[in-house]
């Protein structure tokens, strides 16, 4: 039955992976250069998520190996994006200007409803996303994030949601949170919320400090789906008995990726998905919080990042 784990025999412990994004060698990056963009950002996440857990919490215990579970965040997990609370936090900070965040955001509406292209749909604008930390320590981006989650996302978790990743936990599986967010805010929500981990947007990082770049892409659409799938091999899943949860069309090709898909508080493109293929859908919503989070999700996770982190670049150079 749809949301309901079926426990079966443990296997041998995951295998581990090479980090290939924040703290990795030249080397390594180097390997995956001529790689598309999309598979390389899946991939870059996977190993991410991957060496990250070997640090995550040790008090879960595992007992269901070939099954797991994959949140999207963005009003999946929280209401709203997490990318737009992240950068409210910046803008708290003097890292740019409310305004500045005001124009990036409706900027990126007006392409997503009127369907006008923009930089950030190119090639150059997916290397500039996320520039605005270029030259800063990820220590101190990883800190900040820590502070904001406290301040800005700590109470927009869903209850409900976060019930369902928990009856997972509880019967011994992993769960990792999967979001066009950058790797390291993920992992902050992911370990707030005690889960195995995170697949997240993987920043390109030289001597703990970030170069502006992206390893691949945003973390967004069939990036999603190439790095459940590299998971899955890394840490030797059955995608068949894994399940996947997700607000948005954009998810579909993840959600198609696993045995059993659900879909939770879902746009209207996923809503008719999810009824055409028999998917069970979740709405915790209710009357006016429905409609006050309509526009970040149709602006969804990889548009609301491109459009903060583009939207900055653009204004320094």
């Amino acid at each position: 039955m749809v949301g309901e784990p079926n426990p079966g025999e443990p296997l041998e412990p995951p295998g581990s992976g090479k980090l290939t994004g924040a703290n990795s060698s030249p080397a390594v990056l180097a390997a995956v250069t001529d790689r598309d963009p999309a598979v390389r950002a899946g991939e870059a996440a996977a190993a991410a998520a991957v060496a990250a857990s070997d640090s995550g919490p040790a008090d879960i215990p595992l007992t269901d190996l070939t099954a797991a579970a994959f949140f999207d965040v963005d009003n999946t997990m929280m209401i709203g994006a997490s990318i737009f609370h992240f950068a409210r936090g910046l803008a708290a900070r003097k890292f740019f200007t409310t305004a500045d965040l005001a124009g990036f955001a409706w900027q990126q509406l007006k392409f997503r409803v009127g369907g006008r292209e923009t930089s950030y749909t190119t090639t150059t604008g997916r290397e500039t996303a996320l520039s605005f930390v270029a030259g800063r320590p990820v220590a101190e981006i990883t800190e900040l994030g820590e502070e904001i989650y406290d301040e800005l996302m700590a109470d927009r978790i869903w209850a409900g949601t976060r019930a369902l990743a928990q009856m997972h936990v509880d019967a011994g599986q992993r769960v990792w949170l999967v979001t066009a967010t950058p790797l390291e805010l993920a992992l902050i929500i992911a370990r707030r919320l005690g889960l195995t981990g995170a697949l997240g947007t993987v920043a390109e990082s030289v001597d703990g400090y970030y170069t502006g770049r992206l390893v691949g892409e945003i973390l967004h659409g069939p990036a999603k789906a190439h790095a459940v799938r590299a998971l899955a091999v890394s840490e030797g899943l059955n995608l068949r008995r894994c399940t996947a949860y997700s607000d948005s069309v954009n998810d579909v090709p993840m959600l198609s990726a696993v045995g059993t898909a659900v879909a939770v508080n879902p746009d209207s493109g996923l809503r008719d998905v999810a009824k055409e293929r028999g998917w069970q859908i979740r709405d915790f919503r209710t009357g006016r919080k429905a409609a006050k989070i309509g526009v970040p999700s149709v602006l969804g996770a990889g548009a609301i990042a491109g459009a903060v982190a583009a939207g900055i670049a653009h204004r320094k150079r």
